[in-house]
């Protein structure tokens, strides 16, 4: 009893955060539907037939929700991804843009730009997300191999994540007028501003089956903590491991860039702000850095509609803005604890 009750104390913690973020990431939900340039009472101006209402109600259900809906799912996906990613490559740097699956996303959403799809078909954006998603994984595994190592794997995505930026760059080289460029930069600076409910509709079953992936590699991921020979030893297959990491990495990240663009270091600065509070077990940072990443980007999302500026703020430089220096901070800490 008194071996399990460290154990007991540290799940009692876990649960309480978890209980505590889910409700700054429902408090800041509301706030997100109640703050933009127009004032909106949530439940006072939506009433009734006037004008008015009906307005009202158009700026909540066809604006606000969708960008707040996003702002969950996008940072679920981002917070879990980091987590799991550090946990299976033993590195606390990582992040889901080192294996690629990021700018390979962002590859096939700006290839929908470049060929004129996005204006024709409204859901070109995403899909075209997805199936660079999709090629990132293929590519990662056609260069490792199933039983690559975590040193052979992060080579191969830091080789896919070049070849993905180079061929971004030759698009935006190579675009067809002033106005595709910008449509392209724009986008790639990352945002959750001018979405549906389509792109909400499209994105969630891919972010929720990748987040499921995520969570069910908890037990896998707590066992390598212990080295690969003993997780070996304890029964986990590793290669089931690494497509539980990578392909739910493929699925959430792939179809929250398709919709929002490149965010980063939400996956990075995440799971470190929680481990002083909840130790190293996947099976707590999880859960927790997925409700985390949510309240983050429903955080800043709010900020740059906040922010007395004349565009407003794309979500990617206020998160760019945070994460870099807080990634420059890492690599001190780092570098002081391998001397």
């Amino acid at each position: 009893m008194t071996t399990l009750a460290p154990l007991l104390a540290a799940d009692r913690r876990a649960m309480r955060l978890c209980l505590g973020l889910a409700g700054l990431v429902i408090l800041l939900f509301c706030l997100s539907l109640a703050v933009g340039p127009a004032p909106l009472a949530l439940f006072g101006q939506i009433r009734g037939m006037t004008e008015e209402a009906v307005l009202a109600r158009a700026i909540l259900l066809e604006i606000r929700l969708p960008r707040a809906l996003l702002g969950i799912m996008v940072g679920g996906a981002l917070g879990l991804s980091g987590a799991a990613l550090q946990g299976f490559l033993r590195n606390p740097l990582a992040e889901p843009g080192l294996i690629g699956i990021s700018a390979t996303a962002a590859l096939g959403a700006v290839t929908s730009f470049y060929f004129g799809l996005a204006g024709a078909f409204a859901l070109a954006l995403p899909l075209g997300g997805l199936a660079g998603a999709a090629i990132a994984v293929t590519l990662l595994y056609g260069l490792a191999g199933r039983e690559a190592s975590v040193l052979t794997l992060i080579l191969a995505g830091v080789a896919v994540s070049s070849l993905s930026g180079a061929l971004t760059a030759l698009a935006l080289n190579l675009a067809p007028s002033d106005y595709a460029a910008l449509e392209i930069v724009f986008w790639l600076l990352g945002s959750l501003a001018d979405r549906s409910l389509v792109h909400v509709w499209l994105s969630a079953p891919f972010i929720l089956i990748g987040g499921a992936l995520l969570l069910a590699s908890a037990r896998g991921l707590e066992a390598l903590t212990l080295g690969e020979e003993t997780a070996r030893s304890l029964g986990i297959s590793l290669p089931r491991l690494r497509g539980l990491v990578i392909g739910g990495t493929a699925l959430a990240v792939g179809a929250a860039v398709s919709v929002s663009g490149a965010i980063g270091f939400v996956g990075l600065i995440v799971p470190h702000l929680l481990r002083p509070l909840l130790g190293h077990r996947p099976a707590h940072l999880l859960p927790a850095s997925a409700l985390a990443g949510a309240a983050l980007i429903q955080a800043a999302d709010i900020a740059v509609r906040l922010v007395p500026t004349g565009p407003e703020l794309k979500l990617g430089v206020v998160t760019a803005l945070i994460g870099a220096p807080f990634f420059l901070h890492l690599l001190r800490q780092t570098r002081r604890s391998m001397r």
